[in-house]
């Protein structure tokens, strides 16, 4: 890609010769109002620079003009001013001009070529040159954030497909803080039953989407060794491939670059014996009854996969819990449970969405429609507060039969 260079800025500009006068310099910012300064040469080779408004404001104190008219010009020069070649890049100037602090970026610097001066460059072209530039390589980055959404997207896409096919009353949000995010969730549909994960890498933006890169492809790698009915294998299984990619193994003797990893659930459901076996790492699940009366939560370990002090060998535990026709399960990532908001300014957190699950997860509600409700109150209590983290989750009744014009939820 095409580097600009100083070259780009020089302006051609009235110079004086060193031994001049400063009745010569008098004459010359007289002829050329425009002119912010003067470069004072020696057989072309610039040796300092004249600022109009020192220069003037010297020029205008009682008895100068006739103290000061007949001496050397280099009376009122800037005897070190900024100098820089030709083919210096706009970057590298713009380093130097706030090196050489704010004098450069009002009186303007001296362009040479082998030493000879070939213009005066000006502070507020070189700021207005640097903006372009800036503006430029944004465009490009964002370019490129853009088409990482694009491939994320693709790969959370089959997932949503399959949860499509395989529920018939369910949903599945997934909102990035940022274009990209560390939130990812994976669904797949078996003969006997279904397998889901919600997880939250560390980070959000293209950090976090990259690390999910890797976490889904580890837990695949575990599907396809060791199927979907042990979730606390997987975990166990995607913790050594994140500890192992990521170089992150804390009793190597040798310290990481990284501490990256996830909070994640891990979940099977059996259709014949209706049996939902979880495991979590710092992660909850909520069952709300199929009575819409209570919402039980089931935690596990603090422990998230992959983190250099997450031992290679660790055991996450298995929770299993036989659910009636109508009960809903729902899984969140941290994104919305500790959004800051409210007139407190803390923390949605648990209470807040067991709440909202037993006022608004009957029955008679489908899961789109839940999700909408669980976002809209969400929004609600966040306010004017930023936005924390990734938002992600997955919501499903289990078992109940409902119309076959009913309609499937999902947004991403």
């Amino acid at each position: 890609m095409f580097q600009p260079t100083a070259g780009a800025l020089a302006v051609q500009v009235p110079v004086v010769q060193f031994d001049e006068n400063n009745a010569a310099v008098l004459d010359i910012f007289g002829q050329h109002k425009e002119l912010v300064s003067l470069p004072v040469v020696e057989q072309q080779r610039p040796i300092g620079l004249i600022s109009r408004h020192i220069f003037m404001s010297q020029m205008s104190k009682p008895y100068h003009r006739e103290l000061y008219e007949r001496k050397s010009c280099i009376a009122f020069m800037d005897k070190d001013p900024l100098i820089v070649e030709a083919d210096t890049p706009i970057e590298t100037l713009g380093a130097l001009a706030v090196a050489s602090g704010d004098k450069t970026l009002a009186d303007g610097f001296l362009i040479v070529d082998q030493g000879r001066l070939a213009g005066l460059g000006a502070g507020l072209a070189l700021m207005r040159e640097l903006v372009t530039m800036q503006e430029e390589k944004n465009r490009q980055v964002m370019q490129s954030i853009d088409y990482a959404s694009v491939i994320q997207r693709a790969m959370l896409s089959a997932s949503r497909a399959a949860m499509t096919q395989a529920l018939d009353d369910a949903c599945l949000v997934w909102e990035p803080r940022d274009v990209v995010g560390g939130d990812f969730y994976h669904f797949e549909s078996h003969a006997d039953g279904w397998f889901a994960a919600v997880a939250d890498c560390t980070g959000h933006g293209v950090p976090g989407a990259f690390l999910t890169l890797i976490a889904s492809s580890s837990l695949k790698q575990a599907l396809e060794l060791h199927g979907p009915h042990d979730p606390a294998r997987l975990m166990r299984e995607v913790n050594r491939s994140m500890k192992r990619v990521l170089g992150q193994h804390g009793d190597s003797g040798k310290a990481s670059e990284s501490d990256d990893g996830m909070d994640a659930c891990f979940f099977w459901f059996d259709r014949a014996s209706h049996t939902l076996t979880s495991a979590h790492a710092k992660m909850a699940l909520f069952v709300l009854s199929a009575d819409g009366t209570d919402v039980a939560t089931v935690e596990g370990k603090r422990v998230g996969l992959g983190y250099v002090d997450t031992p290679d060998d660790m055991q996450w535990d298995n929770h299993s819990l036989q659910l009636e026709p109508g009960a809903m399960v729902f899984v969140c990532t941290d994104g919305v449970i500790d959004q800051i908001g409210g007139p407190k300014h803390i923390a949605f957190g648990k209470q807040r969405l067991r709440r909202t699950l037993l006022e608004h997860g009957s029955g008679s509600r489908r899961m789109p429609e839940l999700a909408r409700v669980v976002m809209d109150i969400h929004a609600h209590y966040q306010g004017t507060q930023r936005r924390r983290d990734d938002i992600c989750f997955f919501g499903a009744r289990l078992g109940a039969s409902f119309t076959q014009d009913s309609q499937h939820g999902t947004h991403a």
